[in-house]
């Protein structure tokens, strides 16, 4: 596959770097790609890496991650132009001050998660949200005592839906479809939850979800 990842922190490098490594053609899409930060990137990920300025990026490539704070999407959606037809998946977190949801059922507009608001701003982009609920630490090596850990799914395009489970897959994750996109707001609640647990009760990042069946 072919994938532009808008972002080049901790969990862009994580899901760039794994991907590359299993032979995907990866993007990493920077407003500045020639900076040293990116191009150490580059290198740790491997000749299928490359970079190149959001729009270019995006051109070039079906599947885009968005792999930036939640604030700074919609302005990396207008640098990336045409987003119609392509997948995008949303790996953000809209989080208010005192970790709260940004949306929520008052919200003006009627979105009640970060990435209903996306389909707002993207309307022909096949959304789906993943690679929100855990930390970059979990992108790169999701396997615990030899289990999986869960990486949690939403979208209302199955084909999209189908896409984003094999990616995540292929990284080391058991799949949970949790159904259309309106479950999204449960799964940023579910990342403010990993997120209290990490750092207000101490747990640290090396924690993950996993959801256990009989």
């Amino acid at each position: 596959m072919k994938i532009a990842i808008v972002g080049t922190g901790q969990v862009a490098a994580a899901l760039g770097k794994g991907w590359a490594a299993r032979g995907h053609m990866v993007t990493f899409a920077s407003r500045e790609p020639g900076t040293e930060r990116v191009q150490q990137l580059l290198a740790d990920a491997g000749p299928n890496a490359s970079a190149a300025r959001v729009a270019d990026a995006v051109g070039r490539s079906s599947i885009i991650v968005l792999a930036v704070p939640f604030t700074a999407v919609r302005e990396r959606l207008e640098m990336a132009g045409d987003v119609g037809g392509k997948v995008l998946i949303d790996c953000t977190n809209p989080i208010a001050p005192g970790l709260r949801p940004m949306f929520d059922a008052t919200t003006p507009g009627g979105a009640t998660s970060g990435v209903e608001q996306i389909a707002v701003w993207a309307p022909r982009a096949r959304l789906v949200k993943a690679f929100n609920t855990t930390g970059a630490e979990n992108m790169a090596a999701p396997r615990y005592n030899g289990q999986p850990s869960t990486m949690f799914i939403c979208g209302d395009d199955e084909v999209a839906k189908g896409a984003t489970a094999q990616l995540a897959e292929e990284l080391g994750f058991e799949v949970v479809d949790a159904g259309g996109l309106s479950a999204a707001r449960h799964l940023e609640n579910l990342a403010l939850l990993w997120i209290h647990l990490a750092r207000v009760n101490g747990m640290g990042r090396d924690i993950a979800f996993r959801l256990l069946r009989r």
